[in-house]
């Protein structure tokens, strides 16, 4: 089965423009390369056959992720995420890809161990797996295959959305929590959480380059 990772990102500078009020922009986007480049590592440490493509505007996005031998894609325009993962895997088909991975670049917590407990995720036929965040609210990871079986929704209230989208398609519908996954760092409350989850050393670690 040759299985794709898609991991979508942000123009470092210009993303969590929610902390403005609690986070500098050159704090921002020290956090923000950190958490990308913690999901680029989780995902070179993996043995399970993948492959991975990061889309992103931001040129040093596009720029780290060959040095991690992965496969890139330019984004252009001003048509949002999921337009951007619909022509990614338009991308990935052209490759014969069977399954699909959307890995967002902001769970600080994401580990190797969560993304192999999502690939060892086996059906016969086709299904969705997704992992929500702690609210219930969004989507931290969608997994399927065929990887076009459902559009794409994300942003507010994306969880129930992509359930919905896979119910009509009357497809296997999978749903797990990961320790790792569950916190995506969008909001004060979220950095707030992050802060109480990390040791003063670590979460200075974040910040820093």
């Amino acid at each position: 089965m040759s299985l794709w990772v898609i991991v979508p990102v942000k123009p470092l500078r210009r993303s969590k423009s929610k902390l403005t009020n609690v986070l500098s922009e050159d704090e921002r986007a020290v956090l923000n390369l950190n958490m990308y480049e913690n999901t680029l590592k989780a995902l070179k440490d993996i043995s399970i056959p993948h492959q991975v493509l990061v889309v992103s505007k931001d040129s040093s996005v596009l720029s780290l992720a060959r040095s991690y031998k992965t496969k890139t894609l330019q984004e252009d325009g001003e048509g949002g995420l999921n337009l951007a993962l619909k022509k990614s895997i338009q991308v990935i088909k052209a490759y014969s890809a069977q399954s699909v991975l959307i890995l967002p670049a902001d769970l600080p917590f994401i580990t190797k161990e969560d993304i192999e407990g999502v690939m060892n995720y086996v059906e016969d036929k086709p299904f969705v797996l997704i992992s929500p965040d702690r609210k219930m609210n969004g989507t931290n990871l969608l997994f399927m295959s065929p990887p076009d079986l459902i559009d794409f929704s994300f942003g507010p209230g994306s969880f129930e959305r992509h359930v919905r989208q896979a119910q009509s398609q009357n497809v296997h519908i999978e749903v797990r929590k990961f320790d790792g996954v569950e916190l995506d760092i969008d909001s004060p409350e979220d950095f707030e959480l992050f802060q109480k989850l990390m040791s003063y050393e670590s979460k200075n670690q974040y910040l820093q380059i």
